[in-house]
């Protein structure tokens, strides 16, 4: 029998990374709710008080970047400076400029090319109903849960910044259960570590976590550096982007080191990786494999994939290359086949960077639809 360890984490929606990725999202949206043919690489940074928007847009539109930014902040709940960032007075400094033509010939063509080139990894695993690994969906209910009672206001003392990681160990391949928990939240400073620590133990941990993955021998790290009142933007510079693991598969794959978030879908950083959990995906509802790695690559301004392969992890009931043959004879994995497939020339994209990009039904790469795929 083997043993193995394994540990995701998750952040939540006030964490300065991903305050940057909504604020990329949210411009990308309001570009392509009206002009779907909008060419943006939105980048962002935040720090003590001050948001930088950067990047290349081309579009037939003009929007306010800066009026979604403050909304986006309000939103989160950054509506002051004892918060971690002040979305009224803040300092806004908008350096966005036009799209390179060198980069803009690549994909305005007859056939729509590649906007770079890359690797694109998708993964699928049928140990969870969302068809993602445990810990990594558990992780992320953990945060989603610290985001629910400070909205609803009752844990009135937490504030947006936040952290959950989840160990599990696994016995042949399967999960077994849950050896270590942690969570950091960020809390005003009228609140004891004793009082944070159980109600965080009883409201977000033993309310998210099934009783059956936890033991008596089950480890909590509640706030484990001790206070956390200085959070946000105002403790910890943030950037789109630097959040990839936690973007997908929290550590059970690969990734080809490219983000998501303020990149419209002719990026294949971006729409690749989502027609690759696509497909991964697919393949493990289909009964194929129980796990699914699916990776693909690009050149700039190439319309078909360079590489194709497929990994079952020794899990596969038909060969790898059964697979990869069915792929290759039914599926468009051109660009511009990719995003007419998926839908992915329309404003989808400000939830995903704070809710995950995957496992979400109401996402058009997270359909199930072998018939359509593997006939």
């Amino acid at each position: 029998m083997s043993e193995q360890y394994y540990t995701s984490e998750a952040v939540t929606i006030g964490h300065p990374d991903k305050v940057c990725d909504q604020i990329s999202d949210g411009i990308l949206d309001a570009y392509l709710s009206q002009d779907c043919k909008s060419h943006v690489a939105c980048e962002v940074l935040i720090t003590e008080n001050t948001l930088v928007l950067a990047g290349e847009i081309t579009s037939q539109v003009s929007i306010n970047e800066e009026e979604i930014a403050r909304k986006i902040l309000e939103k989160i709940g950054y509506v002051s400076v004892e918060s971690g960032f002040d979305c009224y007075t803040g300092q806004v400094i908008n350096l966005i400029r036009n799209q390179s033509p060198d980069i803009k010939q690549a994909v305005s063509k007859d056939e729509l090319g590649a906007g770079d080139q890359g690797m694109m990894f998708g993964y699928a695993t049928s140990e969870t109903d969302t068809f993602l690994p445990l810990p990594f969906v558990l992780a992320n209910r953990l945060v989603e849960r610290l985001t629910e009672l400070r909205d609803k206001g009752i844990c009135s003392y937490l504030r947006p910044d936040g952290k959950a990681q989840v160990t599990m160990r696994y016995r042949d391949g399967q999960p077994e259960t849950v050896t270590a928990v942690v969570i950091s939240a960020q809390h005003s400073p009228y609140v004891t570590n004793k009082t944070i620590r159980q109600e965080i133990e009883h409201l977000v941990i033993r309310q998210v976590i099934p009783s059956k993955w936890l033991t008596d021998k089950t480890e909590f790290y509640i706030n484990p550096s001790g206070r956390f009142i200085i959070g946000g933007p105002k403790g910890d510079t943030g950037l789109t982007g630097r959040k990839i693991i936690i973007d997908t598969y929290g550590g059970f794959a690969k990734h080809g080191g490219g983000a998501f978030s303020g990149k419209d879908p002719t990026k294949v950083d971006r729409s690749v990786t989502y027609m690759a959990r696509y497909l991964a995906k697919n393949i493990v509802a289909a009964g194929y494999a129980d796990r699914c790695e699916v990776s693909l690559s690009y050149g700039i301004g190439l319309t078909q994939p360079l590489s194709i392969n497929i990994e079952t992890f020794n899990t596969g009931k038909i060969t790898q290359e059964s697979i990869r043959s069915m792929i290759v004879n039914t599926v468009d994995l051109s660009p511009s086949g990719i995003i007419q497939h998926l839908k992915l020339d329309r404003p989808v994209y400000y939830k995903t960077a704070s809710q995950g990009h995957f496992g979400k039904d109401c996402y058009t790469w997270e359909q199930i639809d072998q018939e359509q795929l593997f006939s």
